[in-house]
């Protein structure tokens, strides 16, 4: 039963329907430009300062005996508008105040942000934040939470997405119908496209703003249900301030998705997904970005990595050295090999030393490195310190940083180096220090040091992208950074994995066929996007400059100014998954980036279970894949393998995912089962099962092919379930089986027919009788459900 103290809170998300009254103007999508004094903490935050007895207003916030000088409304008159406007019982107190400023496209609101819990014990066990606008009270956004004890999940949910989708929408025509009539459901937006395995579950639904008909995705109203169908949660992004052109003709769908094309580049690259059983080995694939146009003059708009452009050749023609590898390096053989490549001053002592040896995630080999660090000081006083990290093997540096502690003086100095110089000087910089690697780096310059000649920067980072055999390698990166003042290296970092990528390209799909498949992947829409500009004194300038003077508080002064247009723009927005995706560029396959392994971009559905008994159990497995498909096919009534109930009962435990541990594998540990190699489609789930005790070691063989009975799934769900243990007492559990006789794990089978998860046939258990695929399916399904059920609540005083 559920606690009245929770229903209070619930009900107060509820009587917002009723009793909200939204804003006529609210805050756009400029997150990264917010000016807010403070924000409330999270809820694991505040449960923590209340367990640590901390109290007070939040950082920022005026102290109760402080003067709140200019603010538009008080605090307290802030406080009594947030509890009428959210329903807040009077048991909540506010725990955190913050006041300040908010940016809109074309503008600022004052804002407060409000905390309130409520505590039991010392302890917080419910919030709710509030965002009230303080030039007119109205409310911004909530947020409910409570932790509820004796509250279970249920499974399946009581309300899917569909029908919350129902709720927030009469949520939001309520409490606000001067937009209901200016919205549109996002279908992608905070969809599982994975059926939820918990009853703990929160809907999010978004409705996105239109203009004029045409979608603006920035703005908009997002709504949270909880899976019994409460509103625990809504913000409105919606900024009235902006105003949008008006658009006498634009291109047509056809001569956009033309444009889009033309301009759309898939790439040809190297990948690693970390959780492959063989990270040792890359998968050449393609990857694309999304792409944008002007919809009226159908120019490219530059997105992503703006500004960014890689050379067309390496920085060397050639190799310039080999890189070595031989017998480790003493501390004093890597210190003389660091002081050298940078040219440490003679004052600099080398204060502390650690040696480390690692095993290489993607090789499996043992790899050796020392970490240093040296100090300069004068007048007893550190002014400088320097750290190096060398892989002893190879002698090669992979990690150095340096710090001037007079740093701060030139902070505000004009650069004496020019950014063309600074790309020269990282380019001998990688010449030196990675010498075999120097004919497969390319120099990445970007724009905003190149265009912005005035601007104060202390120093310039300097990227290279790794190539081999023509191809982008994803997971490589090389980065200097060159002191804007002296030219000197400040830090380099090298990340190149030593993996072996074969003596020359395979045989790859054209680009044609790869740019294909990829504009499938993506879809084309009609929206509307933001462009900002800055101007001092009337005059552009960069972000980067603008930045630094919001910074120091100078973006309100009468100097800077701050537009933002809305420009109409076709964009290819990606396709929801529930998995990151490249394409093989040997196969034209549909790749899972992290695991590696085959997949495709629509859900996978079974074509032979239409009217099948455990239709709904069998689309749960399929959808994550826990049984395969074959020619479409799911085969329900096929017997179910050793390896695929495994994996289904491993998913069903995890809520669909693996544990850390065990989704990223390790390198040159050897398969717990000789029959079951780290290549195997089930090794991560049988290891998984083998570390939880879900199955032993035995002779050392899993047979993986081999079938299962009745009685040995009761006993794999009752250890699931933690019970096994209770299971093995004799006598404990009473089986009224007609076969009982038959029934070896007596406990097993008698719990999970009394729970409901397997089911008897005319009295019988029948232990020996093979498991179908539909049978296996239902029971995990049944197992879903009786865990949510027999969640224990805490014991109450």
């Amino acid at each position: 039963m559920k606690s009245k103290q929770r229903l209070a809170v619930l009900s107060a998300a509820a009587v917002l329907v009723n009793a909200l009254v939204l804003p006529a103007a609210v805050h756009a999508d400029v997150n990264e430009e917010a000016a807010v004094v403070s924000s409330a903490p999270d809820a694991a935050a505040a449960e923590s300062d209340a367990a640590a007895g901390s109290s007070g207003a939040a950082e920022g916030a005026p102290a109760e005996d402080e003067p709140q000088g200019d603010m538009v409304m008080p605090k307290e008159e802030a406080e009594e508008m947030a509890r009428k406007l959210a329903q807040i019982p009077e048991d909540y107190a506010l725990r955190n105040a913050g006041y300040g400023d908010e940016l809109l496209a074309n503008g600022k609101r004052a804002v407060w942000e409000l905390y309130f819990v409520r505590e039991q014990n010392n302890k917080t066990n419910a919030s709710v934040s509030v965002r009230l606008n303080a030039d007119n009270g109205k409310l911004l956004s909530f947020d409910a939470w409570d932790d509820d004890p004796n509250e279970k999940p249920s499974y399946p949910l009581k309300v899917e997405r569909e029908e919350a989708k129902e709720i927030a929408l009469a949520y939001i025509e309520r409490m606000a119908p001067e937009y209901a009539e200016e919205i549109v459901f996002n279908e992608d937006y905070g969809a599982q496209l994975l059926p939820p395995l918990t009853g703990e579950v929160r809907h999010t639904l978004r409705f996105d703003r239109t203009v004029n008909g045409i979608l603006f995705m920035d703005n908009g109203i997002t709504v949270e249900v909880d899976s019994e169908g409460y509103v625990v949660s809504c913000s409105v992004d919606w900024d009235e301030t902006i105003v949008f052109p008006k658009v006498e003709t634009k291109l047509e769908a056809y001569d956009a998705m033309a444009k889009l094309t033309a301009i759309a580049k898939p790439e040809l690259v190297y990948m690693l997904p970390y959780e492959a059983a063989d990270k040792s080995k890359p998968i050449l694939g393609f990857v694309m970005e999304s792409a944008a146009i002007d919809a009226v003059t159908g120019e490219p708009i530059q997105e992503g990595a703006a500004g960014e452009t890689v050379a067309s050749e390496p920085v060397s023609p050639e190799k310039l050295g080999e890189r070595a590898e031989g017998a480790a390096m003493t501390e004093a053989q890597a210190k003389q090999k660091v002081e050298e490549l940078f040219g440490l001053p003679a004052a600099a002592e080398l204060t502390d030393s650690s040696y480390n040896e690692y095993v290489d995630d993607y090789t499996g080999r043992k790899r050796t490195a020392w970490n240093l660090y040296w100090t300069v000081k004068e007048g007893g006083k550190e002014i400088r310190e320097y750290h190096a990290s060398v892989d002893s093997g190879s002698g090669t540096v992979y990690s150095y940083y340096s710090y001037n502690s007079n740093d701060s003086d030139e902070e505000d100095a004009k650069p004496k180096v020019s950014y063309e110089k600074a790309k020269s000087l990282a380019a001998d910089a990688v010449k030196k220090l990675l010498p075999w690697a120097a004919d497969s780096l390319y120099l990445v310059s970007n724009s905003r040091y190149e265009a912005d000649e005035d601007g104060e920067f202390r120093s310039y980072p300097v990227s290279f992208k790794h190539k081999v055999n023509g191809a982008t390698v994803s997971y490589d990166e090389v980065t200097v950074r060159i002191d804007a003042q002296t030219g000197e290296v400040t830090s380099f970092d090298a990340v190149l994995a030593d993996v072996d990528y074969g003596s020359g390209l395979p045989e790859v799909i054209s680009d044609n066929i790869a740019l294909g498949k990829w504009l499938g992947y993506y879809r084309t829409v009609l929206t509307y996007d933001l462009a900002r500009q800055y101007l001092l004194d009337g005059q552009p300038i960069s972000d980067q400059k603008y930045k630094v003077m919001a910074a120091a508080g100078e973006w309100t002064g009468d100097r800077v100014e701050r537009r933002t247009e809305a420009k109409l723009v076709y964009r290819l927005i990606a396709r929801p998954l529930d998995e990151s995706v490249f394409l093989s560029a040997e196969t034209g396959e549909w790749i899972n980036s992290s695991t590696g392994e085959v997949t495709q971009l629509n859900k996978p559905k079974a074509d032979d279970i239409e009217g099948h008994w455990a239709e709904n159990e069998l689309s749960l497995m399929v959808a994550y894949k826990a049984l395969d498909l074959k020619d479409g096919n799911v085969r329900p009534n096929e017997t179910i393998t050793r390896g695929e109930l495994i994996k289904m009962l491993v998913l069903a435990m995890n809520e669909g995912h693996m544990p850390y541990e065990f989704s990223k594998g390790e390198a040159g540990v050897s398969a717990s089962f000789a029959d079951v190699a780290a290549d195997s489609g089930f090794y991560k789930y049988v290891e998984t099962a083998l570390a939880e005790n879900l199955i032993d070691i035995g002779d050392g063989s899993f047979n993986p092919e081999g079938k299962v009975n009745r009685e040995e799934m009761a006993e794999l769900i009752v250890r699931a379930l933690g019970y096994n243990p209770l299971a093995n007492y004799e006598g404990l559990f009473r089986t009224t089986f007609s076969d009982s006789a038959s029934v070896e794990r007596k406990g097993q089978a008698a719990i999970v027919v009394g729970l409901g998860i397997m089911s008897l046939n005319d009295g019988k258990f029948e232990p020996d009788r093979l498991v179908t695929r539909a049978e296996a399916a239902a029971a995990f399904f049944r197992y879903l459900q009786v865990r949510a059920d027999l969640k224990e609540a805490p014991l109450r005083d």
